[in-house]
């Protein structure tokens, strides 16, 4: 099979002929300028210059010589966004951190001396009223500029031509965790409730612009993506931030609207969404709503056991990830310990299809190289259909 018909088989819950795998094909399953860097250097390939994928989140997208090295199925297409977009031309001297002033209106720094990513320090909207005229007021983003995208199309009619299954990111963060930015956490937890007017008003706000954006890109790359990527978090380690009652009163209708409009651009393309941690209570809204994939299985989570997911939910949805603990079994266990988890998630979660092999989440900074190698070797052995 080609990395593309494999992708595809396995999303159309058929098993192909091994498990297919994924690194940085979004910049949620991605890995860390330092990870990488030591990885290469692990395996002694020369130095690469870094190829940015979010420079916020400091991921980078590893050369085809890297990808090619473990059979990676997946190539990304990453818009101009406030996470890649001239973020070094806009830094300013911040004394001991970089400051970095986003399209948001977000102040984000970076520590000069062992900074492993961008943190925001002021949040625009928390220190605005809780009233509609002030979203009315805010100088959102051209979401639907289309230099956004300039080049990607070609981009993605190479990767067709190279047989691998082809990938975009959207404009921004998810609703909720976009609003949390915005107004802080405190003020974003407890919006809904105090101010619903206003919560309602942002939560439409921010939907549009994502609307824009997938209508103008979608638009742009025609037939050349199979998959669309969309995010957003609910799920902490133990249960949710925010109810899923509370959440299908005031967000689920307003990303719902997002979900329709990337299906009408885009009918062809498959869904693939987003959030950490316990999802389990959102998911068959989510499959109602059109979502054909969820990342990141947060298997290490309450409710997100594996064996159940795929029992329950395995013929309606199609798992992105899971295939090893990243908080705890990636960077500190052994290398023997990190091929059990694999075996362990891989067989749970692959028999029938519906499964793509990723992390949980980025590959961080901390994890060593033996670990990564140990998670791949552990894929190649126990991935085969």
């Amino acid at each position: 099979m080609t990395s593309r018909e494999r992708i595809l088989t396995a999303i159309e819950h058929r098993e192909p002929d091994r498990v297919p795998l994924d690194l940085a094909g979004t910049h949620v399953t991605g890995i860390s300028r330092v990870a990488y860097e030591a990885v290469r250097a692990y395996l002694g390939m020369p130095s690469h210059a870094p190829c940015w994928q979010d420079v916020v989140q400091q991921t980078v997208i590893p050369s085809d010589d890297f990808l090619d090295r473990f059979g990676v199925d997946t190539r990304g297409l990453f818009p101009l966004t406030s996470h890649n977009w001239d973020v070094f031309e806009k830094l300013e001297d911040g004394g001991n951190t970089w400051v970095y002033r986003d399209e948001w209106g977000m102040t984000q720094h970076f520590p000069k001396r062992d900074g492993l990513w961008f943190s925001i320090v002021e949040h625009p909207l928390g220190i605005r009223p809780a009233e509609t005229a002030a979203i009315e007021a805010y100088p959102w983003p051209d979401a639907g500029n289309p230099v956004r995208v300039r080049g990607l199309r070609a981009r993605a009619a190479e990767f067709h031509q190279k047989g691998k299954a082809v990938m975009i990111k959207g404009l921004c963060a998810g609703i909720f965790e976009m609003a949390q930015r915005l107004r802080g956490m405190g003020n974003a937890l407890t919006d809904p409730m105090m101010f619903p007017e206003f919560a309602d008003r942002l939560y439409g706000r921010l939907a549009d612009l994502k609307i824009a954006f997938w209508q103008m890109a979608l638009g742009e790359l025609g037939g050349e993506v199979d998959i669309v990527v969309e995010n957003d978090d609910y799920g902490t380690q133990h249960s949710q931030l925010i109810s899923f009652e509370l959440y299908s009163a005031t967000i689920r209708p307003h990303l719902e609207r997002v979900f329709a409009a990337i299906k009408k651009a885009a009918p062809n393309a498959r869904l693939f969404f987003h959030s950490c941690g316990n999802v389990r209570p959102y998911l068959p809204g989510f499959i109602e709503a059109g979502v054909d994939i969820l990342n990141p299985v947060h298997v290490s989570a309450a409710g997100m056991e594996p064996q159940a997911l795929k029992r329950d939910f395995g013929d309606a949805i199609t798992f992105w990830g899971g295939g090893v603990d990243t908080q705890h079994v990636l960077p500190h266990g052994t290398p023997q310990e990190v091929k059990d988890d694999v075996r362990r998630n891989v067989e749970a979660l692959a028999p029938g299809g519906g499964y793509v092999f990723n992390t949980i989440h980025n590959i961080q900074s901390d994890v060593p190289p033996g670990n990564i190698i140990a998670m791949y070797e552990a894929l190649e052995e126990f991935g085969a259909y």
